[in-house]
């Protein structure tokens, strides 16, 4: 495969597929260069099922291999939230400044501020049954958000093994932790056994 459409309209998490794909040989195109699609409705009740219909989707529509990813933050003390509403929390209109705020708020006075950031990322392909590979990141809410590097909810999950937000990760660091590089390099490892 020398090319993967990717069924996303956010260009951060275009760009982390173009900075893992891209050494690989493989371009990456949006779906917005392939011309006007219609986005499906994320109707899952988790990430893998969200990924799935929207790869699917656009996999019929272009009658090509598409992968399609669906991620978000689960906080525990907050029963998972915002979970698959994500991107969708406090209204697509809402900046991530306030969403982060937000939840900080949420969570100031508990005793357990686990969370977990979860992607799954679905390959469509036609004629093949779609697959799907996931990966996660634990780490906790951070007191206040940190960093500008990143993007969503990074400046306030803290990962404690590098002792920062994913907001003040390099680069690398991030893409070496983070649920998205994980669920990636299963893709590419995937990818690498079918060819073999």
């Amino acid at each position: 495969m020398n090319r993967i459409i990717i069924a996303s309209g956010n260009q951060h998490k275009i760009e982390e597929f173009r900075t893992l794909f891209t050494p690989l040989g493989i371009q990456v195109i949006s779906m917005q260069e392939c011309g006007q699609f219609e986005d499906p409705q994320e109707t899952g009740t988790t990430f893998a099922a969200n990924a799935v219909i929207k790869a699917e989707a656009l996999c019929t529509q272009l009658g090509c291999a598409v992968i399609s990813d669906d991620s978000g933050l689960e906080i525990d003390a907050l029963n998972k939230e915002p979970g698959v509403y994500s991107a969708r929390y406090l209204g697509h209109d809402t900046s991530y400044e306030i969403k982060n705020q937000n939840l900080i708020e949420r969570v100031a006075d508990q005793a357990d501020r686990t969370c977990r950031f979860v992607c799954a990322i679905a390959l469509a392909r036609p004629d093949k049954p779609t697959e799907v590979f996931e990966g996660t990141v634990e780490g906790t809410v951070a007191f206040a958000p940190s960093g500008n590097k990143g993007f969503g909810y990074d400046p306030i999950f803290f990962y404690p093994p590098l002792g920062k937000t994913l907001a003040e990760a390099s680069e690398e660091e991030k893409n070496e932790v983070s649920h998205r590089g994980k669920a990636m390099r299963l893709l590419m490892e995937y990818l690498h056994h079918e060819e073999n």
